[in-house]
């Protein structure tokens, strides 16, 4: 009897820089284990109130986090050398800016209806940490969808409407309360909650216990 793929729900944002380094970790990990697997994408906003027009990275840590200029600087290094092992690029040139990501996750929901929802999700990513896009901006995140061969008239149609605005804030709300308050999180085969960029060693012994439990 064949055994089904290890389910992994990864619930994130595409404003989070730990959210691409924990999957590029995972990614490498299930890559040298060989872990048959299917991953599902969550959405999780870390700043609803996010006005339009976002706010300045820099100014924002700070305000949020407290992190002097410094202390900012030390983690955008620190994130740099880890997309350099990761082969991902983070651009943070002056003036970076952090932006409301509701609408990203309305049109990941429809581009997950198309079995596309990872390859947008992989490409939003890159817009913002790499390309430094605005996506905030309805008519980039069509341009992004329209990319990885989406349809462009329709990615606008959604967010001219609106229709999956509902069904994003149910999932959002479905997660806060299984008690996610922060991301990456990721749930292997519905129950072991693992939290934070763990590593590649990490998520390797992570899914060498899981195959070992299965057998």
């Amino acid at each position: 009897m064949q055994k089904e793929p290890l389910r992994i729900d990864i619930i994130s944002d595409v404003m989070c820089p730990w959210c691409i380094v924990g999957y590029r970790q995972l990614a490498q990990a299930l890559d040298s284990t060989g872990t048959d697997h299917e991953i599902h994408w969550h959405p999780f906003e870390l700043n609803p109130a996010m006005p339009p027009e976002g706010q300045d990275m820099i100014e924002h840590i700070a305000e949020k986090y407290g992190s002097t200029p410094e202390q900012s600087a030390q983690n955008r290094a620190r994130l740099e050398a880890l997309g350099d092992e990761l082969d991902f690029k983070f651009g943070f040139a002056d003036g970076f800016r952090m932006h409301n990501t509701f609408n990203t996750h309305q049109l990941l929901h429809w581009a997950e209806e198309q079995g596309r929802m990872h390859d947008l999700k992989q490409a939003f990513f890159a817009a913002h940490f790499t390309d430094g896009r605005n996506v905030s901006d309805v008519n980039v995140l069509a341009d992004v969808a329209a990319e990885i061969g989406l349809d462009r008239a329709e990615a606008l149609a959604v967010l001219k409407d609106q229709r999956f605005a509902d069904t994003v804030r149910e999932k959002e709300a479905f997660w806060q309360r299984q008690g996610i308050q922060g991301v990456p999180a990721v749930v292997f085969d519905r129950q072991h909650l693992v939290t934070g960029a763990q590593g590649v060693e990490n998520y390797t012994n992570i899914l060498h216990h899981l195959a070992k439990e299965e057998a």
